[in-house]
């Protein structure tokens, strides 16, 4: 099979994001990346594209110049990774789809529901593959813990409880790039902590206990003074059923670098995964002592082999797991070309109906805050 050619919008000088997808697209050599329009500086992006060693013809200085002309190709991207803040997610990844040209988004999809709504139309009429890359949902344990419920191992659920927290925000973090956009609602969006992180965390929810939200209540906090966007979010979540949860994300945990926690409870069992220990699952079943699942040990799932690329003891983490989204992606953008069902493992990737999910989980913890914590429908 031939690499596949990947184009970019974004991720050009400075940006943390943009050099994780290009490595992690890289990874299981299913993608070289051709083109980009990598900054809104038609100069600054041209020249940055010839540092990554593209073609002068194929470094371009606007995003809707880039999808018309790759377009016309026979030499044409097979897809394009959305790089960029929030706000532009709808209007770049609508032009690539217009195009003709499958879509990897950044999350959340976009900052309304609105536009949301559109993209899912684009794509339904298409028929095109996209991808939103919620990058902890292509992790093995993460995926071992998703096949463990469907099967049954923890009985019926009663409780998920899921965490992300930081604290790369505690305080004003003037001229940091990152920092500067996440900071402002133009550009990221109704929701800071919860636009940036509270969505990973909600598909994680979704993902792994196979259940989906149906009202919340949401508390949202500002504690930096000045700051425009929430930067700590606590939220009751109520699943189909009697099934419960609590989600908490903040950016001000003093202390915490990167702590994405999920735990799942049935009446049959529970399970813990955290990201910064990811190549173990805590499985407990009811009355009996507590099992530790290691990424790559005996006895896991297909999902969760599928998903791992050296044998255990040899650590994998999140440029790995980050990689499986692009490796998942590779073959439904094979598949669509092929004319043929992408392998089930590849189904697991998040798409338009995870992006739908995070925007409508990100207005109904909005509206939820703004009338006084109220349960809201999502």
């Amino acid at each position: 099979m031939r690499r596949l050619r990947l184009g970019m919008v974004g991720g050009g000088e400075g940006a943390f994001i943009g050099g994780v997808h290009r490595m992690a697209a890289r990874l299981d050599g299913h993608w070289d990346l051709v083109a980009g329009n990598f900054q809104s500086d038609p100069a600054k992006s041209v020249a940055f594209g010839k540092t990554m060693g593209l073609e002068d013809d194929r470094c371009y200085g606007d995003f809707r110049t880039m999808a018309t002309s790759e377009a016309k190709r026979a030499d044409r991207i097979d897809a394009v990774a959305v790089v960029t803040p929030n706000s532009t997610h709808h209007a770049i990844a609508k032009a690539f789809l217009e195009a003709g040209i499958p879509v990897i988004c950044d999350k959340p999809m976009t900052t309304t529901l609105r536009h949301a709504d559109d993209l899912a139309d684009v794509v339904k009429q298409s028929g095109l593959p996209f991808i939103l890359t919620h990058n902890y949902s292509g992790y093995p344990m993460v995926r071992q813990a998703r096949a463990m419920i469907e099967a049954g191992e923890l009985g019926s659920i009663r409780v998920v409880q899921v965490e992300y927290a930081q604290d790369w925000l505690a305080r004003e973090l003037p001229g940091n790039k990152q920092a500067d956009w996440r900071g402002d609602p133009s550009k990221a969006g109704p929701g800071g902590a919860l636009g940036d992180i509270a969505t990973h965390a909600f598909q994680l929810a979704e993902f792994v206990s196979g259940l989906k939200t149906e009202t919340l209540a949401a508390d949202l906090s500002t504690f930096v003074p000045g700051r425009r966007v929430d930067d700590n979010v606590n939220v009751m979540l109520r699943f189909g059923g009697a099934a419960k949860g609590m989600l908490w994300a903040s950016q001000v945990a003093t202390g915490s670098s990167n702590g994405l926690k999920l735990r799942v409870f049935g009446d049959k069992g529970g399970v813990e995964w955290a990201q910064e220990t990811p190549e173990t699952l805590l499985f407990t079943p009811l009355g009996e002592q507590q099992r530790i699942i290691r990424r790559g040990g005996a006895g896991v799932s297909a999902v969760a082999q599928n998903a791992t690329r050296v044998p255990g003891g040899h650590p994998e983490g999140y440029l790995e797991g980050f990689a499986q989204i692009y490796s998942d992606a590779a073959e439904l953008v094979r598949a669509y070309h092929d004319k043929r069902e992408p392998s089930p493992f590849a189904k697991l990737a998040p798409g338009i109906a995870d992006g739908l999910r995070g925007v409508k989980f990100i207005e109904a913890a909005v509206a939820s805050h703004g009338n006084n914590g109220a349960w809201t429908p999502v």
